[in-house]
């Protein structure tokens, strides 16, 4: 992965070394972006869908958003107490996201629990390379956060893939 450029840092007694914040602010950055564009995967999920179960399917993708929108805050909040500024907005999201742009043509409920799966998994693999990123760097606060973002993933990921996930003749697929 390219290093980002250098990070302008607001002052901070934060007691992580200047780098170490520099990096770690680029690093969540990434992640912010990711989270907002998830959090708004999951609403598109949520407006479209269409088919058997709707009400159910409709319901979760509302709980994965809102979800994705508390790991939304909590990284921003972890970003700008180490002296970053949070990129926020929608045009920020999409230059930082990590995820693929979601189709908006799809209808039926389990293409949409496929695509969704997708992205889950997506920046599930993202956040543990970022783990380990922040591990190398030292701060283990920042790698604690990610990993307690990569829990929620990894449960809603879990949720999604439920809905076709079937044993096939006695051998789980």
């Amino acid at each position: 992965m390219a290093k980002p450029a250098t990070v302008k840092l607001h002052p901070s007694k934060n007691p992580q070394k200047e780098n170490v914040r520099g990096a770690m602010v680029a690093l969540l950055q990434k992640h912010l972006g990711t989270a907002i564009d998830l959090s708004y995967q999951c609403k598109q999920a949520h407006w479209n869908v269409k088919g058997m179960n709707f009400i159910a399917v409709h319901k979760l993708f509302d709980e994965l958003h809102e979800a994705t929108e508390a790991f939304v805050d909590l990284i921003a909040e972890r970003l700008t107490g180490m002296g970053g500024q949070a990129q926020g907005t929608v045009q920020a999201a999409a230059a930082n996201t990590v995820l693929e742009a979601y189709p908006l043509d799809i209808v039926k409920s389990e293409d949409h629990l496929r695509r969704l799966s997708d992205s889950y998994s997506a920046w599930g693999k993202a956040l543990i390379e970022g783990i380990e990123e922040a591990d190398e760097a030292g701060d283990d606060l920042t790698a604690d956060l990610l990993t307690e973002v990569g829990r929620g993933i990894s449960t809603g990921l879990y949720f999604l893939e439920s809905h076709f996930q079937v044993e096939d003749a006695g051998h789980s697929t």
